[in-house]
Formats: structure tokens, C-alpha cells, sequence
């Protein structure tokens, strides 16, 4: 039972990472197919346009951009950045390359309304799941949903690459389910607004906080002040309610 299981196990992993080199392009850029499908690109691997720190004009020092990727270079002097534009429902994709004991974070329908961009939009986590000081792990939603047991290894699910690999994410987000994935692995799903999702807020850290996940649209985030992270193909594909 447990070879069966290491097995599928191992079976959806080659086919998520198949399903995302199937199609092999240039960084930052959409093929025929995505734009067909109405992706757009969130970074254009040059410039940091359409993105601007929370809450002041801009993109502070800290944040550079290297080679066609976003750059978490001095986490001293960078701060959260988030996307000019809002988005409500969504498919949000990107590729992340965390340093040693690096935290960051996506950040999703952020708004203005709370001090930082935590206090309103639920957290796709981002961290070295090896070394990094918070027991919250990379794909987790923030404080409030984990993955399940891996049966093959009898711990929590962990589809990350080591420190200095890049890493894929898809977050899906929607009225019907929210769904969280990592390299091709399925960590979970929610609802947002749901009695169990309400009960779960209420019962964090984020239960006192009147603004969180209270609004249905707002900015994309990126974290940058836990730790120097890097970002490639940005790319979001809105999705209209049913």
C-alpha cells in the first residue's frame, strides 16, 4: 500500500512539473496560447511598472530589477510592493527563488484600509521551509489553512525545491474555491467567507483585525521585508464570477 502510494504520489508531481515545461518560452513573456486564454503579465522583466510600494508612490531601492527577475535585494530598505491594478477573481502564477532562511509572502485582494498589506489580504506563504525561523511554511495560507499528512513520508506535504532552485506557484482564487499549489502539487483548497473559513480567521491572529478578507478585490502583494526572495513570469489571469 505504501509503494502504491509513494507512487501516485510521485505520479502528480512529474505531472504538474510536465504540465509546466510543456511549452518552453522566454522568462516574462505569453505565448499565443496564454493571451488567447487572457493572461496577463504582472512583470515585464524589465521595469517595475505597474507595481508601486504599499501605500507611497514608487518601488523603494531595496527592490531591483536583475537580469529579466524582481529582486528582493536589501530587504532593509524594500518594503511590500503591490500591482496598480486590483483584481477580484483570479489564476494567479509565478516562478520564486528564496535565499537561505528567506520569508516572504503573496499577498492577495490587498487594500488600503488596513497599516500593512497582512491586516486585509489572506497570505500565500513563501519561506526556505529548512532553515527560515517561522514554523509557517512555504504554500501555507497564512496562520490559517496547511497542507495534509504526506502518507509516504508521514509529514506534512512539502513540494518545495532546495534554497537556490526556482520554485512554481499557481494560486487560484475564486467565489466557488481558493486552491494553493507548488510546483504542481495540490497543497488545499477554501472558501473564502466560508463558516469554516470565518471560524478559522476568528480564532488567529487576524481576528482582530476588522479589514481582513473582508474585501473581494484589491492589489497583488509581494513581501520584502523578512528576507531577500526573487520573482519571475508574474502572470495573472482574471476570471469572471459564475
Amino acid at each position: 500500500m505504501k509503494k502504491i502510494l509513494s507512487l501516485a504520489f510521485g505520479l502528480v508531481l512529474i505531472a504538474g512539473c510536465a504540465s509546466l515545461t510543456s511549452e518552453p518560452q522566454t522568462p516574462n513573456t505569453l505565448s499565443s496560447s496564454e493571451k488567447a486564454k487572457g493572461w496577463q503579465l504582472l512583470f515585464d522583466g524589465e521595469s517595475f511598472s505597474g507595481w508601486h510600494n504599499f501605500k507611497r508612490e514608487g518601488v523603494r531601492s531595496g527592490w531591483q530589477v536583475q537580469d529579466g527577475v524582481l529582486v528582493c535585494a536589501d530587504p532593509h530598505n524594500a518594503g511590500d510592493i503591490v500591482t496598480s491594478n486590483k483584481f477580484d477573481w483570479f489564476e494567479l502564477q509565478l516562478d520564486y527563488n528564496i535565499s537561505e532562511a528567506g520569508n516572504s509572502g503573496i499577498m492577495f485582494h490587498v487594500t488600503d484600509a488596513g497599516d500593512r498589506v497582512w491586516q486585509t489580504g489572506p497570505e500565500f506563504q513563501l519561506e526556505d521551509n529548512e532553515k527560515a525561523a517561522d514554523k509557517i511554511r512555504c504554500g501555507w495560507l497564512y496562520a490559517l489553512y496547511q497542507p495534509p499528512i504526506n502518507p509516504v513520508t508521514g509529514k506534512i506535504l512539502d513540494a518545495t525545491k532546495p534554497v537556490g532552485q526556482w520554485n512554481h506557484v499557481r494560486l487560484l482564487v475564486t467565489p466557488e474555491k481558493c486552491v494553493h499549489e507548488i510546483n504542481g502539487v495540490k497543497y488545499f483548497e477554501y472558501v473564502l467567507g466560508s463558516d469554516d473559513f470565518n471560524a478559522r480567521v476568528a480564532g488567529s491572529k487576524f481576528g482582530k483585525m476588522p479589514n481582513f478578507a473582508k474585501s473581494n478585490i484589491g492589489s497583488i502583494a509581494l513581501q520584502g521585508d523578512h528576507g531577500s526572495v526573487s520573482f519571475r513570469n508574474i502572470k495573472i489571469r482574471p476570471i469572471k464570477a459564475q
